[in-house]
């Protein structure tokens, strides 16, 4: 999803982080092609090719349905594969990595992380190689501080003891067009704010989570342990914290059929065929919040 809001809003957004993702429309609106050649490819189930993938993105800034691709050009982008992840393989990161660098972004590819199929964390989560809920990772490495430092530049370094800043809950159907479940959005999602911030204006980092690590699989445990919030503290970043959630097809209050058992965000088309453009359900839900924050300390 990161890679989706950063290609759509490429004038926008400076960069992206990404943990175990792909390339930009791997999935071509296809579930069969997103789970077999987008996360364990190989001969019967190949990678979109680097040139298919292109034409692709050239085809829709030409409809302006993206922006155009020149703004990828020095993007900053950080981008993490670990050694123990058995669910996604390597060459999915590394062609994300290439897709990139053919528009010529400053990528870094971290893959020496003996790190399961999650995110990774200095202390907290379960152990390093393990791939399971809540899928956090303690790996004694700090992909948020590392991520947010090549996003970012140089940081301060974090203080020491609990985060300073303030925790918030919104109504996210207030940007999803009057109900967020009818994308498959939480209710409620997260806003973290560094005191600092309620005075001046400061950097807005979004924080993806992943499948089945929304706040209605795992609580708060993604928001308050990533790792973004110390150094969002000690560097004036607002961190957004969008929430995914499961649907299993119908759900009381919505009127469509969501197939998304799993909470992931939708990067395989199962809120429409434009799921991966700027008219996308749940990218004008998020950019819609990146505004809000931008109206006013």
């Amino acid at each position: 999803m990161a890679v989706q809001v950063h290609v759509a809003h490429a004038a926008t957004v400076k960069g992206a982080g990404v943990i175990a993702g792909g390339p930009y429309y791997c999935a071509q609106g296809n579930l069969r092609i997103a789970y077999e050649n987008c996360l364990q490819p190989g001969a019967s189930a190949p990678l979109p090719s680097l040139e298919r993938l292109r034409e692709a993105i050239e085809t829709l800034a030409e409809d302006r349905a993206i922006d155009p691709p020149a703004h990828l050009r020095q993007a900053r982008v950080w981008l993490f594969h670990g050694r123990n992840d058995g669910t996604v393989a390597a060459p999915v990161v590394q062609r994300l990595r290439a897709l990139y660098a053919s528009y010529g972004a400053d990528v870094a590819l971290v893959e020496d992380v003996p790190a399961g199929h999650g995110m990774p964390t200095a202390r907290a989560g379960n152990a390093c190689a393990t791939s399971d809920s809540p899928f956090l990772n303690a790996c004694g490495f700090d992909a948020a501080g590392a991520l947010l430092g090549h996003l970012l530049g140089p940081l301060q370094a974090p203080a020491a003891g609990p985060p300073r800043g303030r925790l918030e809950r919104f109504d996210q159907s207030l940007y999803a067009g009057g109900s967020a479940p009818a994308v498959s959005l939480d209710e409620e999602g997260f806003v973290y704010v560094p005191e600092v911030c309620r005075s001046r204006r400061c950097e807005v980092h979004v924080a993806f989570h992943g499948c089945r690590q929304g706040a209605g699989d795992i609580g708060e445990r993604f928001v308050r342990e990533a790792g973004y919030n110390p150094w969002a503290d000690a560097n004036g970043i607002v961190v957004l914290y969008p929430q995914a959630i499961a649907r299993r097809g119908v759900r009381l209050g919505t009127w469509n059929f969501v197939w998304n058992p799993r909470g992931c965000w939708d990067w395989w088309g199962y809120t429409g065929a434009q799921y991966h453009t700027k008219r996308a359900a749940q990218i004008r839900a998020v950019m819609a919040m990146v505004r809000r924050l931008a109206d006013a300390p």
